[in-house]
């Protein structure tokens, strides 16, 4: 029986397993972020403890950091100690470390893939639920807690017990204006909040096949939101395209050893998985949520149902929505563009282009926020900045911003904000406020139009 993708690294990665129990995982790449590390670097200094490969290891601020006035100290004093304790840790131990202000600083997520840190056939953990967005590079990532960063910063391994698999295949072609985060937002819809729990799930068929590189980052980063321990998807041509050159990547005749191996990572057809799931392309529409889990959404031409995953009722209580209401025409406060979900340079060509020509509305507070400094720098190089400053928008500086209440960028109580951000819990975006997900392209119709508009009435025939 053939192996599928997840077995055939997972299998090199097992140093040995345990009597009926876990099993011990090598890993080849660490990331830390200053929300999850410090009490995991305590821990080493509590047993006299060293990091034992400190090559493996990156660390980079992203969650605390603001997203104006960077070269500032920080205001807020947890955010600030957060983020120097990283830095300290870093130095203490002799990690790599990407601080603020840094060419290579911005949101973890990011910053690996188009460093070439994440490479194909690697494990990759971080102290991060949505580490599941590296697998898009054709490795096995996936978030740990404190007490497991601790532990593969001790050892570079960890004890996991070995998860289900499960193939999602999409066939078929993405209508024209339908991207990848509306697949993901449709298959969360389709399978709902905990359709993949339990599983590592590879996304495949020709419909994934045919996602540029940033698109396929954005539909394993939602693979958390479905559940799953993690998303990934077998590296092509695609991947080996955009990792040529990236500085972290392998070079010369390394590069040609390391292709060959990559392209060996594929399921073999006679691999079995643990569950199958297959959906038409071509049956996704332009998605919005309209309550407070990613699963509840719906075609943005359509209308709010009558139940649904959840704490339906609550859920549309805290977003003051009713079933049978349209989504097309609500009105917007906020519009947010950015996170490890949808801040590289394809989604900020999507903004420019819908608002390219128009103005932001004047009731909207936008807040465009980049991914990283490398993506902060293209945007500046193809001009995009222009584009956007002509429509009224401002560029801010790299960091998760308002994806999550860490910084400053909060949306008050009872307003209602679309982004581009994975979650739309409660709070999520600041207490008591009103989280719509949407892609890039819908966020950027509802910036100039200030309401929830379809974005292909905007876009060029």
């Amino acid at each position: 029986m053939g192996k599928t993708l997840f077995e055939k690294i997972w299998d090199r990665h097992v140093v040995q397993k345990v009597p009926d129990g876990p099993e011990q995982l090598y890993i080849d790449r660490l990331y830390c972020h200053e929300v999850t590390s410090a009490q995991a670097f305590e821990g080493l200094r509590a047993r006299n403890t060293g990091v034992f490969r400190p090559d493996k290891v990156f660390c980079m601020p992203d969650h605390n950091i603001p997203t104006m006035h960077q070269e500032q100290e920080i205001t807020d004093p947890v955010s600030r100690k957060q983020v120097e304790t990283l830095k300290q840790n870093a130095a203490k131990y002799d990690l790599p470390y990407f601080g603020i202000m840094h060419e290579k600083n911005g949101i973890v997520h990011v910053v690996g893939p188009e460093q070439g840190l994440t490479l194909p056939g690697m494990t990759v953990v971080c102290g991060d639920s949505h580490t599941s967005t590296h697998g898009a590079m054709g490795c096995v990532a996936f978030g740990i807690g404190t007490s497991e960063v601790e532990m593969v910063l001790a050892s570079q391994c960890i004890l996991q017990n070995r998860p289900k698999t499960m193939r999602i295949t999409v066939n078929g072609k993405l209508a024209p204006g339908v991207s990848a985060k509306d697949l993901a937002l449709y298959l969360m819809k389709e399978m709902t909040t905990g359709g993949a729990a339990g599983y590592f799930v590879e996304y495949a068929g020709s419909a994934v096949k045919s996602l540029s590189m940033e698109s396929r980052l954005t539909l394993c980063n939602l693979s958390i939101e479905m559940g799953a321990r993690g998303g990934m998807i077998a590296p092509d041509e695609v991947t080996f395209a955009y990792l040529k050159d990236k500085e972290f990547a392998p070079k010369s005749a390394a590069w040609d050893k390391a292709v060959a191996y990559w392209k060996t990572l594929y399921s073999d057809e006679d691999a079995v998985f643990d569950a199958e799931k297959t959906f038409d392309a071509g049956q996704v529409p332009v998605m919005v949520t309209y309550g407070t889990n990613p699963g509840m959404g719906v075609a943005i031409d359509g209308t709010i149902p009558s139940d649904g995953d959840g704490d339906f009722t609550r859920a549309l209580q805290y977003m003051d929505f009713a079933p049978g209401e349209k989504m097309l025409g609500k009105k917007i406060d906020y519009c947010f563009l950015g996170a490890c979900t949808n801040g590289r340079i394809e989604d900020f060509r999507t903004f420019a282009q819908i608002v390219k020509g128009r103005k932001k509305h004047p009731d909207i507070t936008a807040w465009l926020v980049p991914g990283s400094w490398s993506v902060y720098r293209q945007i500046e190089a193809e001009k995009l900045d222009e584009i956007l400053a002509d429509a009224g928008f401002e560029l801010r500086q790299p960091g998760c911003s308002a994806c999550l209440a860490m910084n400053e960028d909060k949306v008050p109580a009872g307003k209602y904000a679309i982004a581009t951000s994975n979650r739309n819990f409660e709070g999520r975006q600041g207490p008591g406020a009103r989280t719509i997900l949407a892609s890039p392209a819908t966020v950027a119709a509802a910036a100039v139009t200030g309401v929830i508009t379809d974005p292909r009435t905007l876009m060029e025939k």
